[in-house]
């Protein structure tokens, strides 16, 4: 049956044609756009996914940016720190040309002063688009990656720069007060405790004794060096004999001992400043009853073995290392009539408030006063020792405050001073924390600087990985494509002819009606 009205053989040409058409565009748009999914029409589940992925790498190409910018500023701030290392080492060299005595040290601080005014510049001038890591006590932090969770929830995750102050500044005192009665021991906190007379100990003769009959021995150690008394060198009654071992022990010439005889009793007396001095019996004969009293605060004890230690002369200030230092915390020295203040920071402990306090002082005006910054091996406890070698006796006070602005890293850089002997040998005990400061900083600073190095490089390999699921996701096959393409271009010319002939079967009815 054939019908002008309804031409079967040209719908199916048609709908053919228009499916190849509709393939064809679909390959051209591939070919011309690169990619099989370029609209969410195309695949909206895949689309989508590829769309989340491109937003994070546009947001990891920021932080690229951001680890850049964070790599220069710390670039900067290392530079800083080494170069300010240099120059206190430079520092330490003229500070210990200063311990000799034939120096003109006048001149020497002049260069002093010049390398401390150098050293503040660069600390003001180390900054890298207003930022600057070796002024202040407040850490930085530099965006170093993104991570999206199961949810979908994004985390931006930083690299924190620790703030390394070289600036010189004293801080400031808080307005309230903390007690130190856990926190810092004074040996000797008493009127005049500090003085330049020594500490004692007393060996005590045996009263109502011939030693020349008795043919006494005695055998001592002063000090670490040995002397002994064999029978028949010692003479009279215990007072004679008293007084010829007095004679003998200053005769022996030993660092910072003396001895006197009252009496029967032998006073031994050690001005060592930072040493203790043991006195003991080695061997006793003939006479009985030889005793050591020690009167700094031992119990009396008696016989041959016997050791007496004599205290150093310095005070100490003992800091318990269990307790935490907390920022802002101040800690005052007063004797003299000056007060010696250092103010913690953050993430500090009480090495640094020892050292901070021993710079201080060794900054002080009152000659004779030198300092020793040891740490107790058992207890971890560290240890300001505090001397007076002057004539002037004075009470040593510690006091407590918080709530304060801490001092700077290189605090006891402005009173370095080498215009005195007592004043050189304390800026050569400061000027080595200080390089320590400064050797630290620029250490942590290195660490931070290799670390981003190491993320920024992470983030371009990402970048590129990200880049590459996209693609393997959205980008079209282009030899596929290419194929496909003149494929399609074959089979929609066969679709015209196909529909053309189609066409023209209506035309032969017009046959039947000649």
């Amino acid at each position: 049956m054939s019908s002008i009205l309804t031409n079967t053989s040209a719908m199916v040409a048609l709908q053919t044609l228009r499916g190849v058409n509709a393939d064809l565009a679909q390959t051209q748009s591939e070919i011309s756009t690169g990619k099989t999914i370029n609209t969410a029409k195309d695949n909206s589940a895949i689309w989508a996914i590829s769309k989340v992925m491109e937003s994070d790498v546009y947001g990891f190409m920021a932080i690229s940016d951001s680890l850049n910018l964070g790599d220069s500023t710390i670039s900067v701030a290392r530079q800083a720190s080494e170069t300010v290392s240099d120059l206190l080492t430079d520092m330490k060299g003229k500070i210990v040309a200063a311990q000799e005595e034939n120096v003109d040290r006048t001149k020497i601080q002049v260069d002093i002063d010049a390398l401390k005014d150098q050293i503040n510049s660069i600390v003001e001038t180390a900054q890298f688009n207003g930022l600057n890591l070796v002024k202040g006590a407040e850490d930085a932090n530099i965006l170093g990656s993104l991570a999206r969770g199961a949810d979908g929830q994004v985390t931006a995750n930083e690299i924190t720069v620790s703030r390394q102050d070289l600036t010189s500044a004293a801080g400031t005192v808080g307005p309230t007060s903390r007690a130190l009665a856990t926190i810092v021991d004074a040996s000797d906190a008493t009127t005049g405790s500090l003085n330049a007379d020594g500490n004692t100990a007393v060996l005590t003769l045996a009263s109502n004794a011939d030693y020349a009959a008795a043919n006494a021995t005695l055998g001592l150690t002063i000090g670490g060096v040995a002397t002994s008394f064999a029978a028949g060198d010692l003479t009279g009654d215990q007072d004679n004999a008293a007084g010829q071992v007095a004679a003998r022990i200053n005769a022996l010439n030993i660092d910072g001992i003396s001895a006197s005889a009252t009496g029967a009793a032998i006073t031994i007396t050690s001005t060592r400043s930072f040493d203790t001095a043991n006195v003991t019996i080695d061997a006793e004969s003939g006479v009985t009853g030889q005793q050591v009293t020690e009167v700094n605060g031992g119990a009396v004890t008696n016989g041959v073995g016997t050791t007496s230690v004599i205290d150093e002369r310095a005070e100490n200030l003992t800091f318990n290392s269990a307790v935490p230092v907390q920022d802002g915390e101040g800690f005052e020295v007063s004797f003299g009539g000056e007060t010696y203040r250092y103010i913690a920071g953050p993430n500090e402990n009480f090495e640094d408030v020892a050292k901070g306090l021993q710079a201080a002082i060794g900054g002080g005006t009152i000659d004779g006063i030198t300092t020793r910054l040891e740490q107790d091996e058992t207890s971890g406890n560290f240890i300001l020792k505090i001397d007076n070698a002057s004539a002037n006796a004075t009470e040593l006070l510690v006091v407590g405050t918080e709530g304060g602005t801490a001092s700077g890293g290189l605090f006891g850089l402005e009173t370095l001073n080498v215009e005195s002997s007592t004043s050189a040998g304390n800026a050569l005990n400061t000027i080595e924390s200080l390089i320590d400061v400064a050797i630290d900083a620029a250490a942590s600073f290195g660490s931070v600087q290799g670390r981003i190095e190491l993320q920024a490089e992470f983030v371009l390999n990402l970048t590129d990985s990200l880049k590459a699921g996209i693609g393997s996701l959205v980008d079209a096959d282009m030899e596929a494509a290419s194929a496909r393409l003149q494929a399609l271009q074959v089979q929609q010319q066969l679709g015209i002819q196909s529909l053309s002939i189609a066409n023209q079967q209506p035309q032969s009815i017009l046959t039947l009606f000649r």
